[in-house]
C-alpha cells in the first residue's frame, strides 16, 4: 500500500496560509486531498473560508496540534486512516494547516514516532509562508516565526504586490535557511510544482545551498541561522561519525534540520544524511563520478548554535 504524502503548511499569523489552501483545493490537479486544520481561536472560522473541496476536514482544539506530546493530532490521523480502511471516504495527500503561532517540531516528529502512522503516512516536505509586508517585524519580535522559517523545505513570500522591495529580506531568510528555495506568490497562486513532491524528508541528494550577497551589513540578530560547511577533502568515516554525535548530544534540542553529501575515506560512494532535532539517518549513495570532485557540503539549521565552535571542530577532520 503506497503511503499518504502529507504536506505541513506553516508561516507566521496573517502570512495567507488560508489563501494557499484554498488555491490548492480549487485548483484542477486531480489529487484527492485531505486536510487536517488548526485554529488558533475557538472558533473554526476557515471551514467557511476553505468550502468543500477537500475530502475530510478536520478542525483540532485550541493549540492541540502543536503541544509537545501531540496526541490529538495522532488521533486524528489514525481516524482518517479508518476512514479510509472503512470505506469512508478516499484521499492520497494530507495537509496540515498549522496555527500560526505553531512550532512544526511536535507535528513533524508525529510521523517519525507512531509505529502505524510511519507506515501509513510520508511526510513530504514543509512549506513557510512569509508574509513580504510584515516579516521583518515578525522575525524581530517572536522566535516562533524565525523557527518556522529554519523548518522549512521551501519559503513562499507572500504579499509582494504589496510590497515588491525585498532583497533585504530575502537575503536574511537565505541566512537563516540556506537549503530552502525562496519563491513569490501573490493571492495564494502559486504553482503546484512548488508544493508537492518535495521529498524533504527522504535520504537523498536534493541539497542546494543559497549563497546570499551581504550588500549591506546585518542588523537583524537571528536566533535562526544556517551554518554551510564544505569540506574539499575526503574524511574518515569514524571520525564523522563521531563528531555528529557529538553534536547531537550536544545541541539537539537547538537543530531544527540538518543535511549533508559527504566523501569517506577510501568509499566510491557518497554517503547521504538529514535529520530533524534528535531523530536522523544516514546511508549510501551512488559512486562518485571519474570527473566529479570529491568533497563535502553539509548544512546546519538550528537556534543559537555555536557557529566558530562547529566550524573548528569539523576543520580538525
Amino acid at each position: 500500500m503506497k503511503p499518504i504524502s502529507v504536506t505541513i503548511l506553516t508561516g507566521f499569523l496573517g502570512s495567507g496560509k488560508t489563501t494557499l489552501l484554498q488555491h490548492i483545493l480549487n485548483a484542477e490537479h486531480g489529487y484527492k486531498i485531505a486536510v487536517i486544520e488548526n485554529e488558533f481561536g475557538e472558533v473554526p472560522i476557515d471551514n467557511e473560508l476553505i468550502g468543500d473541496r477537500a475530502t475530510q476536514i478536520k478542525t483540532l482544539s485550541n493549540g492541540c496540534i502543536c503541544c509537545s506530546r501531540s496526541n490529538e493530532l495522532e488521533d486524528t490521523l489514525l481516524d482518517l486512516l479508518d476512514g479510509i480502511d472503512n470505506g469512508q471516504f478516499v484521499f492520497d495527500r494530507l495537509i496540515i494547516e498549522c496555527t500560526g503561532m505553531a512550532d512544526p517540531g511536535p507535528i513533524t516528529q508525529t510521523f517519525f514516532s507512531h509505529e502505524v502512522l510511519c507506515q501509513r503516512f510520508l511526510l513530504d516536505g514543509i512549506i513557510t509562508l512569509v508574509d513580504a509586508v510584515h516579516a521583518e517585524q515578525q522575525l524581530d519580535g517572536f522566535s516562533i516565526a524565525q523557527s518556522q522559517v529554519g523548518y522549512a523545505d521551501r519559503l513562499l513570500l507572500t504579499k509582494t504586490d504589496v510590497a515588491p522591495e525585498n532583497d533585504a529580506l530575502i537575503e536574511r531568510l537565505q541566512r537563516m535557511n540556506a537549503k530552502a528555495p525562496i519563491h513569490k506568490i501573490v493571492h495564494g497562486k502559486a504553482d503546484l510544482a512548488l508544493l508537492f513532491d518535495l521529498e524533504g524528508f527522504m535520504l537523498n541528494d536534493r541539497l542546494t545551498v543559497s549563497k546570499p550577497v551581504f550588500r549591506f551589513i546585518p542588523q537583524q540578530q537571528n536566533s535562526v541561522q544556517s551554518i554551510v560547511i564544505t569540506l574539499n577533502h575526503s574524511v574518515e568515516l569514524t571520525e564523522i561519525s563521531n563528531l555528529m554525535e557529538e553534536l547531537l548530544l550536544s545541541f539537539a534540542d537547538n537543530l531544527l534540520r540538518y543535511k549533508g553529501i559527504i566523501a569517506i575515506q577510501g568509499e566510491p560512494r557518497r554517503l547521504l544524511f538529514q535529520g530533524v532535532q534528535r531523530l536522523y539517518s544516514a546511508d549510501w549513495d551512488r559512486e562518485w563520478g571519474s570527473d566529479e570532485q570529491r568533497h563535502s557540503v553539509l548544512v546546519f539549521i538550528g537556534i543559537d548554535l555555536p557557529e566558530q565552535k562547529i566550524r573548528e571542530k569539523f576543520a580538525q577532520l
